[in-house]
């Protein structure tokens, strides 16, 4: 009986060491590794044996009933592992850093600042200079943007277009999202301060770096605020959006003129529709988000159509004055007129109806008048060169009027030009000795 108890009780140890699986977990991320040493193939047992776990996978570590593990396969199975972890967490941040950085928008201020420094440059484009201009107002947007999210993530999480941010969502904690705005905004000051001539770096532009410090302040700073406490939000954005193309012009020219007005006269008065039609369409939202609105208190929409009809009348002499002043050719005002009249009517549509589908309409020309306005003005700019070759040909036209104009004097006409050039004078009587006067004698003039 002994004998039985004791043979049953080896049966059983033989068995349980031929059917079971040693399972040792290595790493813990998005799933288990573990090390398999089972030899048994039975219908409970699905991986390979002699393999390796990692993640959802099998990794095969040696020949079967093997319990030693290949530590070179092991090695690359979870070097491989660990290269998607990179991979997904790059992605994740680089998804984060561009949506707190409102990465389309910010490419809108680069076009826009970029179309300014072309513009500003005397004749010859310093493409350098140029990069360098577009990647430090990129940078530095891109820092606005994020320091605008971080002081309003709490209303943000109450409007629909805005909740799935990354501050709101809880993908990015606020210390890293101020530390991310934070070094952006000062490489990007930097790098607009800085103009590659040669080598090293030297500090050629500080006008445009003190724009570009001063614009992220006034964003994150007062316009941001601004938005929970006056309607006047949207002039304060608008000035906002003004500066990056006078940044341009003045990282190119190294000075600010009247000339380089003229692209943030339209940026200025571009905004006004564009913001207006938005905040008229997102009404609800802005007000589940505590935002002062200038819809929010014009429940006709009327004051609010009719300050974006105003603001897009003031679109049309740009063409003329950027002809008149020597920017662009005659072809552009042309352009600017007829698209400036365009925007108008969808203006004027959203003033006659007040209706959220011309609100929409007024808001895609608006998307589409600034791109395109700024494309004429590169395409029909004038350079220095060609400014100084016009004048040039206009003196010379002006020198050749007198010269064509002239004809052959008669003797009477020197002899009474001689007279008066020697300082004589006529007598008054001499004017009765013709018509209607014709019986007084005619009088004779002295030599003195």
């Amino acid at each position: 009986m002994w004998r039985n108890s004791v043979g049953c009780f080896s049966s059983k140890l033989l068995t349980s060491k031929s059917s079971s699986s040693t399972r040792i977990p290595l790493l813990r991320h998005g799933g288990v590794v573990t090390r398999s040493t089972s030899t048994a193939a039975g219908p409970e047992s699905t991986h390979p044996a002699g393999s390796v776990k990692v993640g959802l996978e099998w990794v095969r570590t040696g020949s079967p009933g093997s319990s030693a593990v290949d530590l070179s396969s092991f090695a690359a199975a979870t070097g491989c592992f660990k290269g998607r972890d990179v991979v997904d967490m790059a992605k994740h941040y680089g998804r984060c850093y561009s949506e707190l950085s409102k990465a389309r928008l910010s490419m809108l201020v680069v076009a826009t600042s970029g179309t300014g420094y072309i513009l500003g440059s005397v004749s010859a484009i310093d493409y350098m200079g140029l990069c360098c201009t577009c990647a430090g107002t990129m940078m530095v947007a891109a820092s606005a943007s994020t320091l605008n999210q971080v002081f309003e993530v709490k209303n943000d999480a109450k409007m629909n277009r805005t909740k799935k941010r990354p501050l709101p969502s809880g993908r990015i904690s606020i210390p890293h999202a101020i530390t991310w705005a934070s070094s952006v905004g000062i490489v990007g000051t930097a790098l607009l301060a800085s103009k590659v001539d040669g080598y090293p770096l030297q500090l050629a532009n500080m006008l445009a770096a003190g724009l570009g410090a001063s614009n992220l302040v006034l964003y994150a700073f007062v316009y941001t605020p601004l938005k929970q406490i006056h309607p006047i939000n949207t002039w304060v954005g608008a000035i906002v959006g003004a500066i990056p193309p006078l940044l341009g012009w003045a990282a190119a020219s190294g000075q600010v003129s009247l000339n380089g007005m003229l692209l943030p006269a339209a940026l200025y008065f571009w905004q006004i529709p564009h913001f207006m039609a938005l905040a008229y369409m997102c009404r609800k939202d802005y007000a589940d988000g505590g935002f002062r609105m200038f819809s929010l208190a014009d429940a006709s929409g009327q004051r609010t159509a009719s300050v974006a009809l105003r603001n897009c009348l003031y679109l049309l002499p740009l063409g003329y004055l950027a002809y008149d002043w020597g920017l662009t050719s005659g072809w552009f005002c042309l352009e600017s007129t007829l698209l400036a009249l365009a925007i108008s009517g969808t203006a004027m549509s959203f003033y006659l109806n007040r209706t959220t589908k011309d609100a929409r309409r007024m808001f895609h020309a608006s998307l589409l008048y600034l791109p395109v306005f700024m494309s004429g003005l590169l395409v029909h700019r004038v350079t220095e060169s060609e400014q100084q070759m016009t004048m040039e040909n206009t003196d010379k036209i002006v020198e050749m009027l007198p010269s064509l104009g002239t004809t052959e004097e008669t003797p009477e006409e020197k002899r009474m030009k001689q007279s008066v050039g020697n300082g004589q004078r006529r007598s008054p009587v001499a004017y009765a000795s013709v018509a209607p006067f014709p019986f007084l004698p005619a009088p004779s003039y002295a030599e003195f």
